[in-house]
């Protein structure tokens, strides 16, 4: 068949699609266009046709895919006109499929009914391809590092104007409603985004176009932004205003008095020192530092017999910076570990949920609450209830931390680093065995002597041994460092 690239027509030739691709995943090129009648699909060759409904419809396609090109699974597509006004597919072996097709329409997928529209590959295109509008929603799956506003622009700006994002927590993920300003942005960026990773191995994005078909956002701030309005608030008034009576019991002051106009100064320096973790404490116990709702998990059928909360604070702590850890007085198998982000606590029960510690398999869930209250001076509990708010050992207190490049699951094979010269292996072999644990295979990095790796018996094991070594004083000026690994020695 031989196309000419400078006649338009409705039929549209599609050159260099990948392996295995499917009638859907060709109509979504020229769905934001108008309807599509007609995929045909040249399996054996890497080629396929669509015949859009007009040939208006077709030169917009044409037009718009001749300055950002279209792609599917990442390969880019080449798109021409083809020489057919007309394509007339029916039932054919030999690696061709065809099907006749009037489901999509202009302003959005799925126009025709359930009973009315044929299926597209096994699925139902009116519920599958009924909402294609210019609003994306986003979710991240496997979030170790934290997700901004600003690096969602980054990404996905590439395929058209962002105008509004909203981002939320639900079900214990992070999701992001994107609006572009018309249909053929949002489709590109769907098309080439979904499924793909942030950074590397993780910050999965999953993408669907939303139900929504405009965005209402009130605040530009950390959560939502209006790239339209640049004027709007942040919102933060509101935010203090809702933060008083956190901030009224944590200092001993009423309400009212806070409220009082000639106060303002003395309340913005009590919400500064409560926000940076600094604040008095209440009666009750709690501690300055607002509580944020998702970074409290409750940890169950812990090994109580040898559970402390150190022990905790060095476990949850490889994967965010952990503020407080409660062991449940009348539950000793269970604790609260707080931590100071939601996403970090995200992050660890990700990774910390199903785990061996002690014997005894980990259970780890988002707490209903929103922070760990510190028990009364000298009372039952005192023991149980540690703060950690400002301990050296936090791995992520500096804003883009390294470590967080390094967050891997528990595993038996563990890093460590600042090893002082001097130390040799069979220094370092009895330390980890004195863990109760059996030291299988070690090695010191070929460049780098101040780092090893260690492999333990079993996860069981490693994660045994991290906890019992982690900062250990190796001598006057050095403390080990002990994180998970990627991969095992080699």
């Amino acid at each position: 068949m031989e196309d000419s690239p400078g006649v338009p027509s409705k039929v549209l030739h599609l050159r260099n699609l990948p392996e295995g691709v499917s009638e859907s995943e060709v109509m979504m090129v020229g769905a934001p266009f108008g309807t599509v009648a007609n995929v045909l699909i040249l399996k054996q060759k890497s080629q396929g046709f669509l015949e859009m409904a007009d040939t208006a419809a077709a030169t917009a396609l044409v037009s718009y895919y001749s300055t950002v090109p279209a792609t599917i699974r990442d390969r880019t597509v080449y798109i021409q006109y083809s020489k057919h006004q007309e394509l007339k597919t029916q039932p054919q072996s030999g690696g061709v499929v065809g099907s006749n097709l009037s489901v999509l329409t202009s302003g959005g997928l799925g126009g025709a009914s359930p009973s009315s529209s044929p299926s597209v590959g096994g699925v139902d295109g009116s519920n599958q391809l009924g909402c294609v509008n210019s609003v994306l929603r986003v979710i991240i799956e496997n979030m170790i590092y934290p997700i901004t506003i600003d690096i969602l622009n980054q990404i996905f700006s590439k395929y058209g104007n962002i105008m509004r994002v909203v981002t939320f927590l639900k079900n214990n993920q992070f999701h992001a409603l994107i609006q572009y300003p018309d249909t053929v942005s949002a489709t590109a960026a769907k098309t080439a985004l979904d499924g793909q990773n942030i950074y590397n191995g993780c910050c999965t994005l999953r993408i669907d176009f939303s139900k929504l078909s405009n965005l209402t956002v009130k605040y530009n701030n950390e959560r939502t932004k209006d790239f339209t309005r640049p004027d709007l608030p942040s919102g933060e008034n509101e935010s203090a205003a809702a933060a008083l009576p956190d901030i009224s019991a944590a200092f001993g002051i009423p309400p009212a008095l806070l409220e009082s106009p000639a106060l303002a100064n003395l309340r913005s320096a009590l919400l500064s020192l409560a926000a940076s973790g600094s604040g008095g404490t209440s009666p009750s116990g709690a501690a300055g530092g607002l509580a944020v709702p998702g970074c409290v998990l409750l940890v169950s059928n812990l090994n109580e017999k040898m559970v402390t909360p150190t022990a905790l604070f060095v476990l949850f702590g490889v994967y965010g910076d952990v503020i407080r850890v409660k062991i449940l007085y009348n539950k000793r198998d269970s604790a609260l570990v707080q931590f100071r982000e939601s996403h970090q606590a995200q992050t660890a029960l990700s990774n910390l949920n199903g785990v061996m510690l002690y014997g005894k398999k980990l259970h780890v869930t988002t707490s209903k609450h929103a922070q760990v209250q510190m028990p009364q001076a000298g009372s039952n509990e005192d023991a149980l209830t540690e703060d950690y708010t400002n301990s050296p050992l936090h791995r992520f207190k500096k804003p883009g931390s390294k470590n967080y490049q390094n967050i891997f699951p528990p595993s038996a094979t563990l890093h460590l680093s600042n090893i002082p010269d001097g130390v040799d292996e069979e220094c370092i072999q009895t330390l980890f065995s004195s863990t109760g644990g059996t030291v299988h295979n070690f090695r010191f990095f070929q460049n780098d002597h101040r780092m090893a790796l260690v492999q333990m018996g079993s996860i069981d094991e490693a994660i045994g041994a991290l906890i019992g070594m982690h900062n250990y004083k190796i001598n006057e000026s050095n403390h080990l460092r002990v994180s998970f690994s990627k991969n095992p020695i080699s």
